[in-house]
């Protein structure tokens, strides 16, 4: 009964598209309609496809970067008491996850200058000054490698400057990883009036809090 029900639909259409056939001018912009939806559509899924693939390979070489600087930055913190997640946060922000040509040539993750005594490299770099961003031309340390760049910034940190011993003992000594982060801006440590926000959405996002001492990390969440 199915069978001969479909059948007889079928005759009755074809009856009424022979008496009300469309303009063949309309069949065709129809048809380019459809064509042009589909594609879109492809282009769109393509599109997709290749942005989750630009994500997903990002993500995995934001992970290898951090994985490459987690363990010493770990310890670090044993021998130094910078937590693990200041070292790698600012690593990251300082470096734009080891990209920068400072960081990529000379392993200098953190952007530490030179003094006058001190080889260095000149590069130029973005500065905040009276209320502005401008371009200046310093003179960078240069490292051997990502560690020892590390281990210098965390001597930095614990001995301060030669000209203040305690210029960053409120970072060594803050009780959560947010409070090292303030305490670095208001030390002085980056002329970026943002440095503090900036450090703790990164800590955040990519949960490095994880990876400080379990004496702290527990205050860090």
């Amino acid at each position: 009964m199915a069978r001969k029900r479909k059948s007889k639909l079928r005759r009755r259409w074809s009856r009424w598209w022979r008496r009300h056939p469309l303009p063949t001018g309309l069949i065709s912009t129809l048809a380019i309609i459809v064509v042009g939806v589909t594609v879109i559509g492809v282009r769109a899924f393509q599109q997709a496809g290749n942005n989750a693939a630009r994500v997903a390979t990002t993500n995995r070489q934001h992970q290898q970067f951090i994985n490459h600087l987690a363990g010493y930055a770990q310890t670090l913190q044993i021998n130094y008491g910078v937590r693990a997640s200041i070292t790698l946060g600012q690593a990251v922000l300082e470096s734009d996850w080891g990209t920068s040509k400072l960081a990529s040539q000379y392993h200098n993750l953190f952007g530490v200058k030179a003094d006058a005594q001190q080889v260095g490299k000149e590069l130029s770099t973005q500065e905040y000054r009276h209320g502005q961003w401008v371009t200046v031309t310093a003179k960078f340390r240069t490292y051997s490698s990502d560690y020892a760049s590390m281990r210098e910034h965390a001597e930095l940190l614990q001995n301060g400057t030669s000209w203040n011993a305690q210029q960053y003992q409120g970072v060594i000594h803050a009780a959560t990883y947010q409070d090292a982060a303030r305490a670095l801006q208001s030390s002085g440590y980056a002329t970026d009036p943002t440095y503090a926000r900036k450090l703790i959405k990164i800590i955040q996002q990519y949960r490095l809090y994880r990876y400080d001492q379990q004496n702290t990390s527990s205050s860090s969440r």
